[in-house]
Parts: structure tokens; C-alpha cells; sequence
């Protein structure tokens, strides 16, 4: 018996999800509407297991309702973290951008290989040599030529300075 088990359980691996579903539902009695194949396959390899070798025992089954009888539920859910209130003055909340940033409009100037580079800050973005670009990052990019961090590159701080 326990050969006819596992001929059908390697012939599973063989089914489509299609076919998988017809047999869960043979198996078990009632429709599914898993697609995951590798859970079909499980779940009816063990539904067969338990068919032909026995489920659970009795005493088993008690155990396992004492146990979950016995375990403590959680009736209140956790707290979350209390939210903290942005001031009326964060930059965050006024430009709806990093806080890093200084205000749109100013200019971020920095130095580079004997040239001082100067980005313009946009509402919606940056300008430099009058080319416009969605983050501070492209605009080092454009600069460098390589991936670079666009805050480290204009060494901007927790303040919106640029150094």
C-alpha cells in the first residue's frame, strides 16, 4: 500500500495546476482556488499520506485542543508607534521634498576638478547648464560621469547647508 502512496505522490509532480485541482478535490471533498503548484502537490501528498496510513490520533487531537486552549491570545492589538507632528516650519512639509534641501529656488554650488558647479533648485527637480533633472543624484551623474550620491556630492548636511 504504502508503494501505491508513492507512485501517486511522485506522479503529482508530473500534473498540471489544472489537474492538481481536480485531484485536491477528489481528495478532500471540496474546490480550491489555490494556483500555487508546489502547495497543491504538498497538500494532497499529505491528504493521501493520511488516507492510507491513519491521521491523527485521538489522543493526539486532545493534546493538540489543550494546547491551543491553553495558549495566551493576544485580545488587544499592539500599539503603534505614536506618530510625531513635522513643526509648521519643516521644509519637508512646506516643498514636499528631502529636508536636506534647501528651498526651491536657491543654488547649490560646489567645486569640482577647478570648476565651481552650480545647480539650480527647482519645485519639481534640479537644473544644471540648463538641462533639467529629476533627482540630485543625476545631476552628480551628469557631473562625474559615474553613480554617485547626489547629497554626499554637494555634501549637503541634516540642515539644507551646502558646504
Amino acid at each position: 500500500m504504502l508503494e501505491n502512496i508513492a507512485k501517486e505522490v511522485a506522479a503529482l509532480e508530473g500534473m498540471t495546476v489544472a489537474e492538481l485541482r481536480v485531484r485536491y478535490a477528489q481528495v478532500f471533498g471540496e474546490e480550491t482556488r489555490v494556483s500555487h503548484k508546489t502547495w497543491l502537490v504538498r497538500r494532497i501528498a499529505w491528504r493521501l499520506q493520511a488516507l492510507a496510513e491513519g491521521d491523527l490520533s485521538e489522543r493526539a487531537r486532545r493534546r493538540a485542543a489543550e494546547l491551543a486552549n491553553d495558549a495566551d491570545l493576544r485580545l488587544v492589538p499592539p500599539r503603534s508607534a505614536p506618530a510625531i507632528p513635522m513643526d509648521k516650519g519643516s521644509k519637508a512639509r512646506r516643498n514636499g521634498c528631502d529636508p536636506r534641501l534647501p528651498s526651491p529656488g536657491q543654488t547649490l554650488r560646489r567645486l569640482y576638478k577647478g570648476r565651481v558647479m552650480q545647480v539650480r533648485i527647482l519645485p519639481q527637480g534640479f537644473e544644471f547648464e540648463g538641462a533639467a533633472y529629476r533627482s540630485l543624484s543625476a545631476v552628480a551623474k551628469a557631473i562625474t560621469g559615474s553613480h554617485t550620491n547626489g547629497f554626499l556630492f554637494f555634501r549637503l548636511r541634516d540642515k539644507g547647508d551646502a558646504s
